[in-house]
């Protein structure tokens, strides 16, 4: 099947960008594909982050990506569409996320549609974006119109695709494990000595922003220091209400307990977090789908989350973490301490070996020659 793929890729940072890149990578394995990247994704006064280029020493990259797209220059939408018409694909495969990408995308389909053979389909991280209004739900249901299919990875974003677009082939498919940040195999002790830990440690990981609830987790923290000592790595950029987080853990007296690293973490260095650390948790107030929760399982790592979105059909309780109640420190707290308690680390670790062989990337590949199949019969 020849496959083109629109999306984000290096020099872009974060997890769409490395998705669509070993996405890429593996589609490659097993059909002609051709990625058209972005040459920008948003102008520097819309992203909320200090920019959105990867600064990694060891980046992710898969040859062969042709930057193409600029965000805001329709000229280039023009282009990319004349790439795709030139390589005559079978199918069209493009990330969706957020609204902004609305009318981009939606000139990009809809002229593939008109002026191709080929089939479009929309791989949704999340259908509507986490703080989306009314307005982000219209451009959404606008831009995904031209589609012919869906994949998604969440029951819930299933559902509301099928609200919006009644009888359109939907296949729903586990994000996919990411190994490619194991680059050193480190140790626990070897991880803990390079950031100076010791004893109980917990992460959170990822952009900080008001759904993922942290705040949450840090009102846990004053209860969970009643039962056993404990120390917790917030890793990540702040993306709103830094200041409002970090005085709350000095108002709660927990500040000395709470390791802020408030920044984009190069590739490079993320697995010595998640090698450092016994539990994950993702205290999130909604949620789709969740780069996290794999990059865990593939580090070895258990997982607390709470039951919103996607993560109670990736997160099995008791067998690979927790899944608790949102917005309930006490939950937390409950979770936390029967997993030190109790060394539960010890009993989960098989099953996470089984979760790393369930989410894999040919896995993804396999659904989505699936959805070629109904998008060609509907």
């Amino acid at each position: 099947m020849r496959i083109a793929l629109i999306g984000p890729t290096y020099p872009f940072r974060g997890g769409i960008s490395h998705y669509t890149t070993l996405l890429y990578r593996e589609l490659k394995k097993r059909h002609e594909v051709r990625l058209f990247s972005f040459k920008r994704q948003y102008p520097s006064i819309l992203f909320p982050g200090k920019n959105d280029k990867d600064s990694s020493d060891e980046a992710i990259i898969e040859p062969g990506a042709q930057p193409v797209l600029d965000s805001m220059n329709p000229i280039t939408w023009l282009l990319t569409v004349n790439r795709v018409r030139r390589f005559a694909p079978d199918l069209t495969l493009l990330p969706w996320w957020v609204s902004f990408w609305t009318p981009q995308f939606l000139v990009v389909c809809s002229l593939v549609k008109l002026l191709t053979a080929s089939r479009v389909a929309f791989l949704c991280h999340n259908v509507n974006s986490h703080d989306a209004g009314a307005i982000d739900k219209l451009c959404t249901r606008i831009a995904l119109q031209p589609a012919d299919g869906f994949l998604v990875h969440s029951l819930e974003d299933e559902a509301r695709l099928a609200r919006l677009f009644p009888g359109r082939p939907t296949i729903r498919v586990h994000h996919p494990v990411y190994d490619v940040f194991r680059m050193r195999n480190l140790s626990r002790a070897e991880a803990r000595a390079r950031l100076g830990l010791s004893g109980n440690v917990l992460l959170f990981f990822g952009f900080i922003r008001p759904y993922k609830g942290l705040r949450y987790l840090i009102r846990a923290m004053p209860l969970i220091m009643k039962n056993t000592d404990v120390t917790l790595m917030v890793v990540g950029e702040f993306w709103s209400n830094e200041t409002r987080i970090r005085s709350l853990a000095e108002r709660l007296g927990v500040a000395d307990h709470v390791r802020f690293v408030g920044r984009y973490v190069s590739n490079e260095d993320v697995e010595q977090y998640f090698a450092a650390s016994d539990l994950v948790v993702l205290p999130y107030v909604s949620a789709t789908g969740s780069g996290i929760v794999q990059t865990a399982y593939a580090m070895g790592r258990p997982v607390l989350a709470t039951r919103v979105g996607c993560l109670p059909e990736v997160v099995e309780h008791g067998r690979t973490g927790y899944l608790v109640e949102k917005e309930s420190p006490q939950a937390i707290c409950a979770a936390v301490v029967d997993f030190f308690m109790n060394g539960r680390a010890r009993q989960m670790a098989p099953n996470l070996d089984e979760m790393r062989a369930k989410f894999s990337w040919s896995n993804l590949v396999t659904s989505i020659e699936e959805l070629a199949r109904r998008a060609e019969k509907s």
